[in-house]
């Protein structure tokens, strides 16, 4: 980056052009172009283009005025959290006839060249403007943002040479978080795969039957599982298998409990985890953290978190339709102190079993069948303690339970620092944006705590 940096101060509509998105009803959904909602502007820097839904070809007048194409920017343009008008992403290569809905705007550059699109997301991302937009929506119970307000946001951008540094830099990081995500994925699927094969297919169960060497196993392995099969209530399960209510082998069931009023304006204390942060393991959004204070933490008498606590998502969503959720935090992720509140239940299980066991059994087809039947009969769809602690469990042997957490546990940690690492660098990345473009950072230091932190 040169020693002096020029600066030029523009409104956005001096470099661009806004659109509304397109219009609709659910009817119109169907075989067509595929669309691009909210939710799909909250993934990062680009837009989610997986599982998009389609609009049928024959409700729009007009589709080409509605194409996205790369380096466009969209933003949210209503939100039911006041947080949430104004998220923006951008829009990558490889789109082909992709629609916006009408809760969001579209924002194209007059010169790609002149102004670096990955760039100008980048800064409309950065906390300085996450913290405008908010507070220039209307509304009360849904904040919106019009085209009119986002035309006048002023931005400072440096001379392009600056931008495309930046945006190298800055890019970087996101790539290696992208990765680091990837890693958790499939770290994640190789340990539910194991799960699978021993504690659902039985594939050494049935190997052995056959006279086989089960794949991929020991022969210390190996002679852990029996050879055949026995009744039981829950159909086939490996012989000496008991089945039993859960119940009997749970050391927690527990929720933790929010301030009455809420925690809304509670701006810092311990971390307060709700349902809208169960996903999986090693995930978490800390755009939407919340806060209790610290002297009521203290003295909640339930919902500390510790570290592998397998976490369920106990209540809410539409009347008739409970979608359960399971997430696993512990060595320090997503912090190193916090608790829940009361539509989050906290799980531990007793040895032999072990918490990796506990997190993929709740996310097994069965069970996932099961509290999503129990949990859609409610008035409010969720479930209840008895729900969970009535599930019915096959209980293999210690050993083979041992041997499963001695495989998957250094999986789970893996995933755990991972999940770390992608948090230390989005906070490297949202501090280096500011320093780099005001000239405190150069590009040699930059590029040096790039190294430092992709190492």
């Amino acid at each position: 980056m040169s020693s002096e940096v020029l600066f030029q101060t523009l409104a956005l509509s001096e470099l661009g052009e806004f659109k509304n998105g397109a219009n609709f009803s659910q009817d119109d959904y169907g075989a067509g172009y595929p669309i691009v909602n909210v939710k799909q502007l909250y993934g990062g820097r680009y837009i989610d283009l997986h599982g998009l839904e389609s609009l049928g070809k024959d409700v729009l007048k007009r589709p080409a005025q509605l194409f996205i194409e790369a380096g466009d920017i969209l933003f949210a343009r209503s939100s039911v959290k006041r947080s949430g008008a104004g998220q923006c992403a951008l829009v990558p290569h490889g789109v082909v006839q992709t629609i916006f809905s009408g809760f969001i705007i579209r924002y194209r550059l007059n010169d790609k060249s002149a102004t670096n699109p990955m760039f100008l997301a980048y800064l409309l991302q950065s906390p300085i403007y996450r913290e405008i937009f908010p507070r220039i929506a209307t509304g009360t119970t849904i904040s919106n943002l019009s085209q009119e307000a986002l035309k006048q946001i002023q931005v400072t951008l440096p001379d392009e040479r600056t931008q495309n540094e930046v945006a190298v830099i800055l890019g970087a990081l996101d790539d290696r978080i992208a990765l680091l995500r990837d890693t958790n994925a499939t770290l994640e699927a190789i340990a539910q795969a194991l799960f699978k094969s021993w504690f659902v297919d039985f594939d050494p169960v049935r190997a052995k039957m056959e006279g086989r060497v089960p794949e991929g196993m020991d022969e210390a392995t190996a002679a852990l599982f029996p050879d055949g099969f026995e009744e039981s209530e829950l159909g086939l399960v490996p012989r000496g298998c008991r089945v039993t209510k859960l119940e009997g082998w749970l050391s927690v069931l527990e929720t933790g409990r929010r301030p009455k009023g809420g925690v809304s304006g509670i701006l810092d204390g311990v971390p307060s985890i709700g349902a809208e942060s169960i996903f999986r393991i090693g995930q978490f959004d800390y755009r939407k953290t919340k806060y209790v204070p610290d002297d009521f933490f203290t003295k909640m008498n339930s919902g500390a978190l510790e570290s592998h606590d397998v976490l369920l998502y106990k209540d809410g969503g539409k009347p008739g339709v409970f979608l359960p959720r399971v997430s696993m935090f512990g060595d320090g992720f997503p912090f190193k102190k916090c608790g829940i509140n009361e539509h989050v239940f906290r799980i531990r299980i007793k040895a032999p079993f072990n918490q990796p066991f506990l997190y993929f059994w709740l996310w097994s087809d069965a069970v996932m069948h099961e509290l999503k039947h129990r949990g859609g009969k409610a008035a409010i769809p969720g479930i209840n303690q008895s729900d969970v602690k009535d599930q019915k469990i096959s209980v293999p042997s210690d050993a083979v339970l041992m041997r499963f957490g001695e495989l998957v546990a250094p999986m789970v940690s893996k995933i755990f620092n991972n999940a770390k690492s992608c948090q230390t660098l989005a906070i490297l990345r949202d501090t280096l944006l500011p320093r780099l473009i005001s000239g405190q950072l150069r590009l040699p230091e930059a590029e040096a705590l790039l190294e430092e932190a992709c190492a």
